[in-house]
């Protein structure tokens, strides 16, 4: 099922709902629409709930939002579909706005899954840079909206950031990621320079207030968002587990959900 809600400021968002069994949150990357990728949906027993983030798709744009945010639009969709309790899983980007959900929605997050997460700018200890192979992005966003603008307009991609088998993921089994991404972007770049913005500000909570059981995945050969990251969010997180897998990159190391279907299951 695909419909639009609206919030009790305006706003409208495009919510997901689909299968049925264990009702489990799908946050999506950067630039991406919330509709769930074909591997995931194949995966048994569980209801993937999930919405395109503003300015994105469907969702209407909300300017200045914090990766915190997401918790309050999540909690808005959970309760217009009549779910309590939810588990939730998120990849890229998408995976620090899972972790928002189960850091302020503590009574209702069962579990947390997260793929290629970003640690948060300026972390303590952590060189926050080191290891990304196309920084020009989120280092545009540190300038301010205007800087990234400018940058995501010329539209470039280093091919460079994805390893071979991040490339065969997008060409196979992955290959929904590409279309979501054009449908993400095609009424303009709002979502994508309020996610990264949003990246390089507080997040709008702490990484020790995420207390459920977590689990976080990451591809050591990730070159868009470094292994760095995930074993720095491994330290601080009081519940987690840091499942590297050697041979992936940021975008195979999805195929890696796969292994772990049980642990959404709770």
């Amino acid at each position: 099922m695909e419909t639009d809600l609206t919030l009790a400021d305006g706003r409208t968002l495009r919510v997901y709902d689909t299968g049925s069994g264990d009702p489990v949150f799908w946050h999506h990357g950067t630039p991406q629409i919330g509709a769930v990728p074909a591997p995931l949906l194949a995966l048994p027993g569980i209801r993937w709930l999930s919405y395109d983030r503003p300015g994105y798709g469907g969702s209407t744009a909300d300017p200045g939002r914090t990766i915190g945010s997401a918790a309050a639009d999540a909690a808005f969709v959970a309760d217009s579909l009549g779910v309590s309790r939810f588990s939730v899983l998120g990849h890229s980007g998408g995976a620090n706005h899972a972790l928002a959900c189960a850091a302020l929605l503590p009574e209702r997050v069962v579990h947390c899954v997260t793929v290629g997460a970003l640690a948060p700018f300026k972390a303590d200890g952590l060189d926050w840079w080191a290891g990304m192979v196309a920084p020009e992005e989120l280092r545009a966003s540190v300038a301010g909206r205007d800087a990234l603008a400018e940058v995501l307009a010329a539209a470039l991609f280093d091919e460079n950031s994805f390893t071979a088998a991040d490339h065969a993921a997008v060409s196979g089994a992955w290959s929904d990621l590409g279309r979501n991404s054009d449908l993400a972007t095609a009424n303009g770049l709002d979502g994508m320079i309020d996610d990264d913005l949003a990246y390089v500000m507080p997040w709008g909570f702490a990484a020790s207030d995420v207390r459920c059981p977590t689990l976080l995945l990451h591809g050591v050969e990730d070159r868009v968002i470094p292994l760095s990251h995930a074993e720095w969010l491994a330290r601080h997180l009081p519940a987690a587990t840091l499942r590297p897998s050697s041979s992936d990159g940021h975008i195979s190391a999805l195929d890696r959900i796969l292994d772990v279907v049980e642990f959404l299951h709770g």
